[in-house]
């Protein structure tokens, strides 16, 4: 795959990242927790030749800035509203996965003008369960933990161990390996400070938060698909079945056998499944 070039906007006065291909109707892709465009980039030139595929790397992640301030599920969702104002961009599909389903389905309710459908894939804000190594980052003392654990010497440790696995025929599957990309990622010190304000947002040492059931009135008629790896242990699977309470008539596909990220999983068998859900 070709190394896509991103592009840099400036939104209140701070530099925000992001992808921007392609021509037909708009899709944009939310990354989840840790991550960045990287995890949807795969997709771009799958869809790129009949889709604008506008994939952002959300405040305190990636390349983009990494203020000070409100990382709550709303402030990103606004973000996500001035990303599109400047882009020129009236209606979009809505792509999110994990932290990123949660800022999708509070796009929705904001401004349910703008979206066309709506996609979730291990999302989010349906349910209490998480897993609990997120629950640990809301913890007393997690920041003063985190500089610890994913210092230098730590990183160092934990990639010979997977080089020494690797001559004994283990590969790691693409939960591990974009959990250690996100992990590495809070080496440095700000994307620390931004994932620790964006966990205890939506989650507390009891699991999540913010529930879409409860706090979000979506009284509104948005054509949602809903994808869930059978295997995640982030956010279990049968909070799939949650999001029909809120998107009655929602469409649910497992994807057996995957993780956190069906996306990365099975590639091919998601890109289809998301073109075809666009033509309905």
């Amino acid at each position: 795959m070709t190394k896509l070039r991103t592009q840099t906007a400036m939104l209140n006065g701070r530099e925000f990242v992001f992808l921007d291909r392609g021509e037909g109707p708009a899709m944009l892709f939310i990354h989840g927790l840790t991550g960045s465009h990287r995890n949807w980039a795969h997709l771009v030139n799958e869809l790129e030749a009949d889709h604008r595929v506008v994939v952002p790397d959300l405040w305190g992640h990636g390349a983009s800035a990494k203020p000070m301030g409100d990382y709550s599920l709303g402030a990103h969702a606004g973000t996500m509203r001035d990303l599109l104002d400047a882009l020129g961009i009236e209606r979009v599909t809505l792509v999110g996965h994990s932290l990123g389903g949660g800022i999708a389905m509070q796009l929705c309710y904001l401004f349910p003008e703008r979206v066309e459908r709506l996609v979730l894939v291990a999302s989010g804000g349906l349910g209490r369960s998480v897993s609990p190594l997120l629950r640990a980052a809301t913890v007393p003392g997690a920041g003063w933990v985190l500089p610890v654990i994913a210092s230098s010497w730590v990183r160092g440790q934990g990639e010979a161990a997977g080089r020494a696995l690797g001559f004994v025929g283990w590969h790691a599957s693409p939960d591990v390996t974009e959990i250690w990309r996100g992990f590495k990622s809070l080496a440095d010190a700000d994307t620390r400070r931004a994932f620790l304000a964006t966990t205890r947002s939506v989650i507390d040492p009891g699991g999540q938060t913010v529930n879409a059931r409860d706090n979000l009135n979506l009284d509104i008629d948005i054509p949602t698909l809903v994808v869930w790896g059978t295997r995640d242990r982030m956010i279990p699977a049968w909070h799939a079945t949650l999001a029909e309470k809120v998107f009655p008539g929602c469409r649910v596909e497992l994807f057996e056998g995957a993780g956190h990220f069906p996306h990365l999983d099975e590639p091919e068998r998601f890109a289809e499944l998301v073109s075809d859900f666009m033509k309905e």
